[in-house]
């Protein structure tokens, strides 16, 4: 859809009743109902429902449809509860939560464990409302402002919802910090004396043209005017990552900027809609409207282009781009073939890279971690099992200095996260199965030394009925087989040599397999058929009903060091990654023969761990 720029500044024609449509029986005055939800840490989150009107429910006979409401930083739900009554979409059930820290919901006023905890609990209050209120997530539109926006586009770049589309009203992708270097002050700050809280230097009256709007806000005793450093900077970190990979997001989006922002930049919201890769997409630029733009005096001509576009979204069925040949077109296989061109050889890049390498070479001869990964590859089973350990060591006290700050490397410390998230799934895996009275019978198809799968085995109770460790490295089979021995499980596990992208071999296991393991493996091939035989082969040896652990790299801040510095365990040759975005992953899965159920996402939103399962 075109870009369009509104012609009916703050001031003009044009309200937000006068533009609903009428009903002759619209959904009644303070219906909402109170509810909370758990969240992944045990935290009651607060929100409000409003049922649909049962008259449209009835009249237009379709599956329950629901709108789901994301504030501002620093407010709450209700102060997005007048749009339940100006949108005009009654036959929609309305939800509006409170963010953690915010309104009725516990926690430090404007704090979060993390940036990456408040979008992991959008995915849960979506999973919440599937469960508790029967409404599945095609069936379901998000409307989000500000904060509120820049948190439930980070959950679409990394969790690839398939939601029915989305409203981003104002996003905060970049806040407008009128102090020189406040950012890189923050930082400082916060590493001297952690955690800490600022105020927003934001009034009222530069939020909104509406009177009433500006008198609540000022009164409101729910509001809070701090924010935490950590939510903050998280903000900043993840709303730049975003913006720079739009194009992994397919939801269908619509884009609202007000024209007199005082609050936040406009380039990275241009930037973001530019970038995006839904087939549907708009912008609309509101001339004269402050922050918050779906509060605003006249914000009458905003919500009608709100409503049209979500009852557009629902026209048809939801259709998402496929991503299947995604190896061979589109973003990220540029990416990587621009990351595996070499440069030219007196280019200061390439002298950087020349350098840099030949940093490693002296490391490696005092960093056990560094002389590890040149000698068998960075990608290596080996280095993995050396990085889960993680115990600096060297020939000297500098060499473990060096191997300590290699080890604690960012895409370091996404694996041994990713390591904790495929325990937790494969608990969660195990103990569906054992709710549904099936055996547990696990095979992991590339498993390294299978460090993580034997841990998690060590920790299950009770244990599972068999256990098959495969790699295609002799050297991990070796070293595999004998950390089997020396944890005492020899009675149910073995190791042995096989291909994990041979479909045939993989459907003949000789072991009939209820729960599969695919770690770290995809990330390394770029190739979707070779993956695509692999998850073949994985959906023909398992049943209806068993289940899947995968896991997927939708984005890594250092690729290009990857591809230019480090060697992989193919013949030393470059280690050159094709991102996979989450939504390509998934449709691979899916296209194998398997539903994905739940997801784990580390805080940097590197490295992700999904739970699927094998369906008919």
């Amino acid at each position: 859809m075109p870009d369009i720029e509104d012609g009916a500044p703050n001031g003009g024609e044009g309200n937000a009743l006068s533009s609903a449509p009428s009903s002759a029986e619209r959904r009644p005055q303070g219906r909402a109902q109170q509810g909370t939800f758990t969240t992944h840490d045990g935290v009651e989150l607060f929100y409000r429902h409003w049922p649909a009107a049962d008259s449209e429910r009835r009249a237009t006979a379709t599956p329950r449809r629901a709108i789901v409401l994301f504030h501002r930083g620093h407010e709450h739900g209700e102060r997005m509860a007048h749009l339940v009554e100006e949108l005009g979409l009654d036959e929609f059930d309305f939800f509006a939560w409170d963010a953690r820290g915010h309104g009725h919901s516990p926690g430090a006023r404007g704090d979060s464990p993390s940036f990456s905890a408040s979008v992991r609990d959008v995915q849960t209050f979506i999973d919440h409302i599937g469960t508790a209120h029967a409404i599945a997530e095609p069936n379901i539109s998000v409307i989000a402002q500000s904060v509120g926006a820049v948190i439930v586009a980070t959950w679409a770049h990394d969790y690839a919802p398939q939601i029915r589309s989305m409203v981003l009203a104002s996003p905060a992708f970049k806040v407008k910090l009128y102090v020189p270097f406040a950012r890189t002050g923050l930082r400082l700050l916060r590493a001297l004396r952690g955690n800490f809280f600022v105020s927003s230097y934001v009034k009222a009256r530069y939020l909104s043209h509406d009177p009433e709007r500006v008198r609540s806000f000022d009164a409101d005793p729910l509001i809070t005017r701090d924010i935490s450093v950590n939510m903050l900077l998280g903000l900043y970190d993840a709303a730049k990552r975003v913006v720079a990979d739009a194009n992994a997001i397919q939801v269908p989006t619509q884009l609202l900027i007000s024209g007199a922002d005082f609050v936040v930049h406009r380039k990275p919201q241009e930037q973001f809609h530019a970038r995006l890769a839904s087939l549907d997409k708009e912008k609309h630029i509101l001339p004269g409207l402050f922050h918050d733009t779906l509060g605003e005096k006249d914000r009458g001509p905003a919500l009608m282009r709100v409503r049209r576009f979500i009852r557009h979204s629902f026209d048809a069925p939801p259709a998402r781009p496929s991503l299947l040949d995604a190896d061979r077109f589109g973003d990220t296989c540029a990416e990587s073939d621009a990351l595996a061109t070499p440069l030219p050889r007196r280019s200061l890049a390439a002298i950087y890279w020349r350098v840099t390498r030949a940093c490693l070479t002296w490391a490696s001869a005092r960093s056990d971690g560094v002389k590890l990964g040149v000698d068998t590859g960075f990608d290596s089973g080996s280095t993995l099992d050396y990085v889960y350990r993680n115990t600096p060591a060297g020939s000297s006290r500098l060499g473990r200095l060096i191997d300590q700050n290699y080890l604690n490397s960012i895409g370091w410390r996404g694996i041994r996260q990713r390591k904790v998230h495929v325990e937790e799934l494969l608990g969660l895996g195990i103990a569906r199965l054992r709710d549904e009275g099936n055996e547990v019978r696990i095979v992991d198809i590339a498993a390294g030394h299978g460090r993580y799968i034997l841990e998690a085995v060590e920790r299950a109770s009770p244990r599972p009925e068999a256990v098959l460790l495969r790699d295609y490295s002799d050297i991990n089979v070796r070293d595999g087989a004998a950390l089997i021995e020396a944890k005492g499980l020899g009675d149910i596990a073995r190791f042995v040599k096989g291909d994990a992208f041979d479909r045939e071999d993989l459907a003949r296991l000789d072991v009939t397999p209820t729960l599969a393991v695919v770690s770290g493996l995809y990330e390394l091939f770029g190739d979707n058929a070779m993956v695509g035989a692999s998850l073949a082969g994985l959906a023909d040896a398992i049943a209806p009903g068993g289940y899947l652990v995968y896991t997927g790299q939708p984005w890594h801040p250092q690729l290009k060091l990857i591809a230019r510095a480090l060697t992989s365990h193919r013949d030393g040759e470059p280690w050159v990654m094709r991102r996979r975005t989450q939504a390509e992953m998934d449709q691979l899965v899916v296209a194998a023969g398997f539903r994905k159920l739940t997801q784990r996402t580390d805080e940097w939103g590197i490295f992700s761990v999904c739970l699927a399962q094998r369906v008919n």
